[in-house]
């Protein structure tokens, strides 16, 4: 019988007060998804489910009566943030599909955990763990598949596709991250029902391909999508001949030891246009310090002075730049590089004389034009210099 290692969190007071709200003595509540899957390989988890026959009303009763906090997060579906002290968990009553439309799922409570498992997608994601010795309920066969590092559907693929349409896109990103080969039966249904993905909201899309888009090397999942028209539908900008592009800023990164970022990679992905690079991150409705990053990212390197570069356009810009270009010393050369402070002011123009106007903001810019071409001197009689060189003209 295997068993999950609980969590510490279980032991502590705060864990104690939240589990006691819960009745999970009692076997009322369990931990369920993530937690489980990632525990059960030795993988530490931020995120905590649980999953308990209480009724959403009840869950929101017991833990006020606890004197611990309870968020309305999503009473519709059963769902009820908990909060007991540092501990915050997102608790969900049981439930099963009453309709569907490949967005959205209309449900009703239930008390039958197996019930409650096959409304799930993955045989690995339908775990669930006693929090009282850690025995797991495996209805599907996801310890085997986890075992075997196999991503399943629970049930037909087809019919769990026309449930919830986001199903495609997971199933890629879970095989990224879980899978040793991706799954035939699996493969086939998700080419098969890749339209659907246009019925999505773009956030959905666009939060998925993020969650891809930062595994280690999503690399060969994202060519086996693009081989199989996943992506046509929905981002008909990534094709083929932007994966070595990819391959190659993956690599530099690595070698530049700077961290991977999902917006650099989905910048590799693009045409190398920031106006196209832009359009896509609105598309997908991503936020606005995304899209320009995104949109500077996807413009080539042309080659030049770095630092120069660096100061105008700014140090992650040029640094994503480079890593696309596959130069992985030049881009940790910038990602080092310490901005300097402009060494004048225009109170300082004012001192020497210039009457206050457009004139001054006009002489600064001369003046720090000049110093970052002079490689920005920080020397005070070098700065005098140069300031009386820049007045002079």
């Amino acid at each position: 019988m295997t068993r999950l290692k609980l969590p510490a969190w279980v032991a502590s007071p705060d864990g104690a007060a939240l589990l006691a709200a819960l009745a999970a003595d009692a076997g009322e509540s369990r931990l369920v998804g993530g937690i489980v899957r990632d525990s059960l390989r030795g993988v530490g988890s931020a995120d905590i489910d649980i999953a308990t026959r209480l009724r959403p009303d009840v869950v929101m009763a017991r833990l006020k009566a606890a004197g611990l906090k309870a968020i309305p997060t999503g009473l519709s579906h059963g769902t009820v943030t908990a909060v007991a002290g540092a501990l915050v968990a997102e608790v969900t009553t049981l439930r099963h599909d009453v309709a569907t439309d490949g967005r959205r799922a209309e449900v009703e409570f239930t008390d039958d955990w197996q019930a409650d498992a096959s409304r799930r997608d993955f045989t690995i994601n339908a775990l669930y763990a006693s929090l009282i010795d850690g025995k797991i309920s495996d209805y599907f066969g996801g310890l085997d598949d986890l075992a075997a590092q196999r991503v399943r559907f629970i049930g037909a693929p087809l019919q769990r596709i026309a449930e919830d349409h986001l199903r495609i896109l997971r199933f890629f990103r879970f095989s990224a991250r879980f899978a040793e080969a991706v799954d035939a039966e699996g493969l086939a249904a998700c080419a098969a029902r890749a339209n659907d993905l246009m019925a999505l909201s773009r956030e959905r899309i666009a939060i998925e391909l993020r969650g891809l888009l930062a595994v280690a090397n999503p690399l060969p999942m994202l060519e086996l999508m693009l081989a199989n028209g996943i992506w046509k539908p929905v981002l008909p900008e990534f094709t083929p001949e932007r994966l070595p592009v990819l391959a190659r800023t993956i690599e530099a990164e690595s070698a530049s030891g700077l961290s991977p970022a999902w917006q650099r990679r989905l910048a590799a992905l693009l045409p190398p246009d920031k106006a196209a690079a832009e359009t896509v991150a609105a598309r997908l409705r991503l936020a606005n310090a995304d899209k320009t990053r995104i949109g500077l990212a996807a413009v080539a390197f042309t080659g030049g002075a770095l630092l120069p570069q660096a100061w105008t356009l700014g140090a992650e810009a040029l640094a994503d730049r480079l890593l696309i270009a596959g130069d992985a010393a030049g881009a940790r050369q910038v990602a080092a590089w310490q901005r300097p402070r402009l060494p004048v002011s225009g109170r300082d123009l004012l001192a020497r004389g210039l009457a206050p106007g457009p004139q001054v903001a006009a002489r600064l810019g001369d003046f720090e034009r000049a110093w970052v071409a002079a490689g920005f001197p920080m020397d005070e009689a070098a700065v005098t210099a140069l300031l009386d060189t820049v007045l002079a003209h």
